[in-house]
């Protein structure tokens, strides 16, 4: 027998390896796409990262490793794959990150220096994420990424704005809205979060206008006094009936306020009768609308109380509740108090609590669309299709008009002029990126007045507002030729977390400019755990920086461990543990690639059953993984070809052949074609989970041509008479195993056995790989 020298030189697989496969890449150009003349385009609207100033979390590098296997996996069936990539650079987070590393206030110092400093930052932060990207094998246009605080981005930004306000979309008004003190800006509701805390539920004397009595109401926030306007009691809630239409006189403040039967009051909360104040929450809002109440403005944009609330006013809210708890308890007006826990709404971003504060803003119209939103919803196709509900019920808890503008600096400006004499609102043509806070009007006199003076708009956009036309941008919205041939985009991948945001803004918004459906798919991907199943946040510094354990293990590693660890769409824990699990798989693929490799690859072969046995089982195991890559769901490829190489092809078609491999005759070329088929076709099926591996192999021993251009290859028909083998063959191999085990005998030695009638087909190479003999 010749000596036999492996083609893969190397003993094992390293993740120094990964680079020199980049390189390639890189210099080959592979993932090169020409829209003009691409057919059968499949388009992902990739989620733009946000360069927050800490390291990227582990679970978001997951989630685009797996962005990275659909585009990977949509190649390799068939279509021209168009992987734009973004980095989203707008926003309250890159402002408070510059605020807290600083140690500055941005309203303190002039505009154009905290934009630079912003800028700044923003593009050491961005390298981090690229840098990242290209380590784990992004095959999208890194090179060419784009930026949505670009002068392109924010110029469509704007174009958008000013064909919204055109359809009568867009209005300009003062109505409640989410405020806060923290990041002295407007919120909308997807901006708000609901932490739990222990507060007081006060019960308080009121006394009935026309009879003298008491009616004790219960509130948690007895601040707001000065501005209740009502007192709702349920209509059913017999303790009120005779109440009904009467008034109450507010404590402190002596105003006379109609008691109302109302469905919203509950009988089982507090004494059951509420006070409706301006504005407490969000049924506060509703009530006020519904009920034609005139709002009193209880706390100004400090957070202050203002003058309506008498005495208090000046006070932060806090001090004034902890007061005017105190002087009612003097006036014998508190009956009772107890320590409840309960929701109050906070900012995302700062955690303050938010107050309700009516602000003069620009508000898109969310609430007439909202049953057009959810026929969207359903048309869309989820992937998995379970987490439609989250977007259901977020339009289902819709409640206001969306607050678009900001009181930020570092965002898409608003395109307004305001004329100095009338203040009649004006906006430019669209198609050039505007800065009103710093640029000339561009009107000569005002349309209204005739006035020649104008100040321009200093507010920004809503992040969302900016972020919500990515499928326009991507599909070139002001190249109608091309644009119609790339929208709708195919697929819009992102987690489950920004449904309520990225998810519902992004269908609504286009919806409004196209009256399309902006994509067809929207693929889900579940949040990434700590390894505790805790959510990772910077709070709780659980956050785990995936750069080193790239450098340690390597990408394919991480790829491979991200595909296995959970079904798609559900969530997933991370630790290092788990991820240094995933290399013993790479580590199997890579002996036997270079067990493979020794061999030469046969044209063609006259087969044996056993191996077109292992061939049936890979046309079956080929099947399993389409359907999983046809869903994009990369949890089934994953483990089902683990399982094979790892509990069939490695230990019983692999050791049931090699002797008959290493013979070098005739009789040898079957297994030597057999082998190789096998490992070709694993290498394409896992091209897309673990690109780095597999290319490498690819080009040692099956040409220089990147794996990464190859199809799926779809088996005609599976021989399922030689897979109801499978079960018997295992079996008897455990056997003989086992019985070498119990009688000391090393697998290499001899054994007296006999094969059962049913296997005499692969009678031949089980006596080869068992030694065994006569009885």
């Amino acid at each position: 027998m010749p000596e036999l020298i492996p083609q893969i030189k190397e003993t094992r697989w390293e993740p120094k390896l990964e680079e020199k496969v980049l390189k390639k890449w890189e210099k080959d150009k592979i993932y090169k796409i020409n829209l003009k003349k691409a057919r059968k385009i499949f388009s992902i609207d990739t989620p733009p990262p946000y360069p927050s100033g800490w390291p990227w979390h582990i679970g978001a590098v997951s989630q685009y490793s797996q962005i990275d296997m659909i585009a990977r996996a949509a190649r390799m069936l068939g279509y021209n794959v168009y992987f734009p990539i973004g980095i989203d650079r707008n926003g309250i987070p890159v402002e408070r990150y510059i605020e807290k590393s600083m140690n500055i206030k941005m309203h303190d110092i002039k505009r154009e220096k905290f934009l630079k400093l912003c800028a700044k930052e923003l593009d050491k932060l961005e390298k981090k994420i690229l840098r990242t990207m290209k380590r784990i094998g992004i095959s999208g246009d890194i090179k060419n990424h784009y930026r949505t605080d670009s002068k392109e981005y924010r110029k469509l930004t704007q174009a958008t704005f000013i064909d919204l306000w055109k359809k009568g979309l867009i209005h300009f008004g003062l109505r409640p809205s989410n405020y806060c003190f923290e990041c002295k800006t407007t919120l909308a509701d997807a901006d708000i979060e609901y932490k739990e805390i222990e507060t007081d539920l006060v019960y308080i004397r009121f006394t009935v206008f026309e009879t003298q009595e008491e009616i004790v109401i219960a509130t948690t926030r007895p601040e707001l006094l000065c501005s209740c306007q009502a007192v709702l009691v349920n209509p059913k809630d017999e303790r009120y009936k005779h109440l009904h239409n009467f008034h109450a006189i507010v404590p402190i403040y002596e105003r006379i306020v109609p008691i109302i039967p109302h469905p919203s009051a509950k009988p089982e909360f507090g004494s059951g009768a509420v006070m409706i104040c301006s504005y407490g929450d969000q049924t506060d809002v509703r009530l006020f609308r519904e009920l034609n109440l005139k709002e009193i403005i209880a706390i100004d944009k400090n957070g202050n109380m203002t003058e309506n609330a008498g005495s208090y006013a000046g006070l932060p809210v806090e001090k004034a509740r902890k007061e005017i708890v105190e002087d009612l308890k003097r006036m014998g007006l508190v009956v009772k108090t107890e320590r409840i826990r309960h929701q109050i709404p906070v900012c995302e971003r700062s955690g303050t609590p938010i107050e309700i504060i009516p602000m003069e803003e620009f508000y898109l119209d969310q609430l007439s669309f909202k049953e057009k939103m959810k026929e969207i919803a359903f048309k869309l196709k989820f992937l998995p299709s379970f987490h439609r509900q989250i977007l259901l019920d977020w339009i289902k808890s819709v409640s206001i008009d969306w607050p678009i503008s900001r009181r930020r600096y570092y965002g898409t400006e608003i395109p307004v002029w305001y004329c100095k004499k009338c203040r009649e609102i004006h906006l430019p043509k669209k198609g050039k990126y505007y800065r009103p806070w710093k640029d000339k009007a561009p009107f000569k006199k005002c349309k209204k007045c005739g006035n020649k003076s104008f100040v321009g708009e200093r507010r920004v956009f809503d992040t969302w507002f900016d972020s919500s036309i990515t499928p326009l941008f991507i599909s070139k919205y002001f190249d109608k030729k091309l644009f119609k041939k790339i929208y709708p985009v195919t697929l819009r991948p992102q987690g489950r977390d920004i449904i309520r945001t990225w998810l519902y803004y992004t269908l609504l918004r286009c919806y409004q400019l196209t009256k399309k459906i902006c994509f067809k798919y929207a693929w889900i991907g579940g949040m990434g755990l700590d390894e505790r199943g805790q959510k990772m946040s910077k709070s709780k510094g659980n956050i785990i920086d995936p750069l080193p354990i790239l450098e340690k293990y390597g990408a394919d590693t991480f790829r491979f461990w991200n595909a296995a660890e959970a079904s798609h769409g559900y969530d997933f824990r991370c630790s290092e543990q788990r991820i240094a699990g995933a290399m013993k798989f790479l580590t199997k693929l890579w002996n036997i690639a270079r067990f493979v490799s020794q061999f030469p690859f046969p044209k063609k072969a006259k087969l044996k059953e056993t191996d077109k046995w292992i061939i049936a089982e890979l046309d079956k195991l080929t099947l399993e993984c389409l359907e999983g890559y046809k869903e994009f769901n990369f949890f089934i490829p994953a483990t089902k070809i683990r399982e094979f190489v790892w509990n069939l092809f490695a230990p019983h078609y692999i050791e049931m052949v090699k002797a008959r491999a290493y013979k070098f005759d005739e009789s040898s070329k079957s297994a030597w074609y057999t082998l190789h088929y096998s490992l070709r076709r694993l290498l394409i099926l896992l091209a897309p989970i673990v690109p780095f591996i597999t290319d490498y192999i690819w080009r040692k021993l099956y040409g220089k041509k990147s794996i990464h251009f190859e199809k799926f290859e779809k088996p005609k028909r599976i021989n399922k008479k030689l897979i109801s083998f499978t079960p018997i063959i295992i079996e008897f191999n455990s056997k003989v195993w086992n019985e070498k085990k119990k009688k000391g005998i090393p697998l290499n030695e001899k054994i007296k056995m006999k094969v059962p009638k049913e296997l005499s087909k692969f009678k031949e190479d089980l006596i080869s790989m068992h030694k065994i003999v006569k009885k």
